[in-house]
């Protein structure tokens, strides 16, 4: 089987789990024998009329354990599209970069202003990401595949113009929402790109049963075409510890992801501030870059425990890896959270977790301990808990152990072929 696949992050240019997934998902996949096309925005290819721009994607490595480098590079191959849609964008964003791009062009071309357009790219997020579609539509009637498979907004429109192309069933893979990313303030033009998409879908592909009811009651989407398929771990990353030694005292508690209204960060700073208040030797470290991030930094001043929280900015590859080695216990306070990988890597790294409830991945581990997001206090008590009594670390990590064997990409890659062949009978 042959898929063509859009998404809008793949390593090693990545900016969170989505491109984690991505990556592990299609590997599984082609491990089952399925052939993936994959479809991504950079910036930076020369421009056509069209607008795209197909190249092969040379940085890509293949993991460790492929058959062999050939095989995963042909079955996996990469289409760039010129773009500079960019991973979690709001409108605003969207501007800043859009004006360095085309600030990086005019001195390119000799220009002395960049009042007036110089690159091919959409004037705001929106109508960037329909011109990413109109690639779809290229890209659609030159490959050959037997299935579309898009994720997360940015691509629905992509997909739903090359189901129109080639005649070929859609799924539409939901990792998150509008209303995971903005509460009850969501974007009215994402929302509508959402329902249209998941309307449009043969098949609808959620990461947890907290997605796949937000879905039904948010979206009314026909129940019938929607399926919850989890996120998993990568299996060869189990018992691939980095081995750094710990603190010999004191104990360190990471939190790690976007510093967003979606991840929960405020309350973790409040929950670390009364462990504080109790085991003073205890060291916070977020990690991680978003638009809270300097309302954080002035609440650890005005809570004065600056001493005690530390913030290292955005981590990739072998830092977060590091991070994870260093760490005593992990914390995702996430408000809304359709699944979340980083429980699952901390506990690779024999980690605890503390998991909200408002996060898919509380779906698959029994044995973590839960905590609503907004109950600070019951945060800070289980916080203290682990890190008081080891006993409790170590049950948590012996079950957690059991637990990773079971939570697997080649589980994963089975299900979604099983949707593929749904289709295809």
């Amino acid at each position: 089987m042959r898929v063509l696949m859009f998404g809008w992050e793949f390593p090693p240019h990545i900016s969170g789990g989505l491109g984690t997934a991505c990556y592990e998902m299609t590997l599984a996949l082609v491990h089952h024998g399925t052939e993936v096309i994959f479809v991504i925005p950079r910036a930076g290819g020369p421009a056509r009329k069209s607008h795209v721009e197909l190249v092969a994607a040379a940085p890509l490595a293949p993991a460790p354990d492929a058959d062999s480098i050939e095989e995963f590079l042909n079955r996996l191959n990469i289409r760039a599209v010129d773009s500079i849609l960019r991973p979690y964008l709001t409108d605003t964003d969207y501007q800043h970069v859009l004006i360095e791009t085309e600030a990086i062009i005019a001195r390119r071309l000799g220009a002395h202003s960049i009042l007036e357009p110089v690159g091919p790219y959409g004037r705001n997020l929106i109508a960037e990401v329909a011109r990413y579609s109109e690639a779809a539509e290229a890209i659609a009637r030159r490959e050959t595949f037997d299935v579309i498979h898009v994720h997360d907004w940015m691509t629905f429109l992509a997909g739903i113009r090359a189901k129109r192309i080639s005649g070929k069933p859609l799924v539409v893979h939901v990792h998150a929402l509008e209303f995971d990313r903005s509460g009850e303030k969501v974007n009215p033009d994402i929302f509508a790109i959402e329902k249209l998409g998941m309307e449009a879908a043969d098949h609808v592909i959620a990461v947890s049963h907290y997605t796949r009811n937000l879905i039904l009651e948010q979206y009314g989407i026909d129940p019938e075409k929607v399926v919850v398929v989890h996120n998993a771990v990568s299996k060869r990353n189990i018992g691939k510890v980095y081995h750094v030694p710990r603190r010999k005292t004191g104990k360190t508690v990471l939190f790690l992801g976007r510093i967003t209204f979606q991840k929960g960060p405020d309350y973790f700073v409040e929950a670390a501030a009364k462990v504080l208040e109790i085991m003073p030797d205890v060291t916070f470290v977020m990690a991680g870059a978003g638009d809270m991030l300097p309302r954080l930094i002035e609440r650890v001043g005005q809570l004065r425990i600056g001493k005690s929280f530390h913030f290292t900015g955005f981590l990739k590859g072998p830092e977060v890896e590091r991070m994870y080695a260093m760490s005593d216990l992990y914390v995702m306070p996430s408000v809304s959270e359709p699944f979340g990988i980083s429980p699952l890597e901390a506990m690779v790294y024999d980690v605890p977790v503390i998991v909200s409830r408002n996060a898919g991945v509380s779906e698959v581990l029994s044995h973590a301990l839960k905590v609503d997001f907004w109950d600070v206090e019951d945060m800070a008590s289980k916080i203290l808990a682990v890190l008081r009594y080891p006993v409790l670390s170590r049950e948590m990590l012996r079950n957690g152990r059991k637990e990773l064997k079971a939570i697997r990409w080649e589980v994963t890659a089975e299900r979604i072929i099983g949707v593929y062949n749904r289709l295809q009978a």
